[in-house]
């Protein structure tokens, strides 16, 4: 995903073309938003030939121990303390942690990842991301929100070559930032893990790299890995000891989905999404992407109706503040993997190309979200008692 603004319909055409060719080479974990919903809001400039990512020089490296890393921390929240009127308030004096990456915002065309130290790039990235999605924990739990040399828009038109090895150095700075949240900041309180699109497929690796099968799984309430591919297969072999957050109060577990309005081509897709698992795995029934309904939570109750809606962000993120929730607003079916959504016209939405909400999906269901996220962590507390997590 990549938060920007509109193109001309030629430049458009051209990038859309760019993506096919490359996703039908190499369809890369999370196709599902990369092919649909990356090219309807990018910023094109002249369109010059980038550099190869090996006569790049990389930027440098964050150092987490300072203040600059970080676009969130307990000591210094920054706009993840924001909330839009009639949502709840956040808890001070909480011992739960969020560690929240964020998606793509840096929209280069000719560099392959963010410096640190952009400081444009990183206003949007607060105003439209930390804000919206990262402050949705605050009701329950200090964020800690890492900044990263993120891949930029080039990198997601070359995911077959120079585009991964960008996400590998954008992957490498988020696992250093969870090690020294864990080193430094932790103090073996339980946390959650929290992203978006890019942001999720990091915390996807770093969740089959360097948490499950260790006691970090116990420490972990849950992980909203929202907007990328996971297939239900990939519980068992991927993850071992990490499962499906089958109930609203379920712990230790992953939560995910997409979203998109009926029109949206879910056979298209889906033959992208799946073929990560299949390549994997084989072609068996737990291809099947994963969605959990972010307004049950609960794998049995797979439909929702406005009614049951807490609350959603109106408007297009950007960088105005945001506005009162508005309660009742949304339908939510999980559809063959899909999250197919009906929200209210009095909301404001805007979708991307084909139907993808790919940028709502956290907004949508911000009250739903933020009051699950607080009953989980009140539900691991009740399950475990301070010395267990020693």
């Amino acid at each position: 995903m990549v938060y920007a603004r509109s193109v001309p319909p030629w430049r458009y055409r051209r990038f859309i073309s760019k993506l096919e060719t490359n996703m039908r080479s190499r369809l890369c974990l999370f196709a599902f938003t990369v092919l649909v919903t990356t090219t309807s809001s990018i910023a094109f400039g002249a369109d010059p030939t980038p550099a190869s990512f090996a006569m790049q020089t990389p930027p440098p490296a964050p150092d987490y121990a300072k203040a600059e890393s970080w676009a969130a921390r307990a000591d210094a929240p920054g706009m993840s303390v924001i909330v839009p009127a009639g949502a709840a308030p956040g808890r001070l004096g909480t011992d739960i942690d969020v560690f929240y990456v964020h998606p793509t915002t840096f929209r280069s065309t000719v560099r392959w990842n963010q410096d640190i130290a952009d400081t444009q790039t990183n206003a949007w990235t607060d105003e439209s991301v930390v804000m919206r999605q990262g402050g949705v924990f605050n009701a329950c739990c200090h964020i800690y929100a890492p900044r990263y040399r993120q891949a930029s828009t080039l990198a997601l038109t070359a995911m077959d070559g120079d585009g991964a090895r960008a996400f590998d150095l954008a992957y490498s700075d988020v696992e250093r930032a969870f090690d020294h949240y864990l080193k430094h900041d932790n103090n073996r309180r339980p946390f959650i893990l929290a992203g978006h699109s890019q942001g999720a497929r990091h915390l996807q690796d770093l969740l089959e790299r360097r948490i499950d099968g260790t006691p970090l799984v116990k420490q972990m309430v849950a992980a909203y890995i929202v907007g990328v591919n996971l297939s239900e297969g990939d519980f068992g072999k991927t993850f071992k000891t990490i499962t499906i957050c089958n109930k609203p109060d379920s712990i230790n577990c992953v939560v995910a989905w997409n979203a998109s309005l009926p029109e949206f081509n879910i056979a298209m897709v889906n033959r992208f999404a799946e073929k990560r698992y299949v390549d994997r795995y084989g072609d068996d029934p737990g291809k099947r992407i994963l969605c959990v309904n972010p307004v049950t939570f609960d794998i049995d109750q797979p439909q929702s109706s406005a009614e049951q809606a807490k609350g959603s962000v109106t408007g297009t993120p950007g960088n105005a503040p945001m506005k009162p929730l508005l309660a009742k607003s949304v339908s939510a079916r999980c559809n063959n993997g899909t999250l197919t959504v009906q929200p209210s016209a009095d909301l404001g939405l805007s979708p991307l190309p084909g139907g993808s909400m790919h940028y709502h999906d956290y907004g949508l269901f911000y009250a739903d979200i933020r009051a699950n996220a607080a009953d989980r962590v009140q539900a691991f507390l009740q399950r475990n008692a301070p010395r267990e997590l020693q």
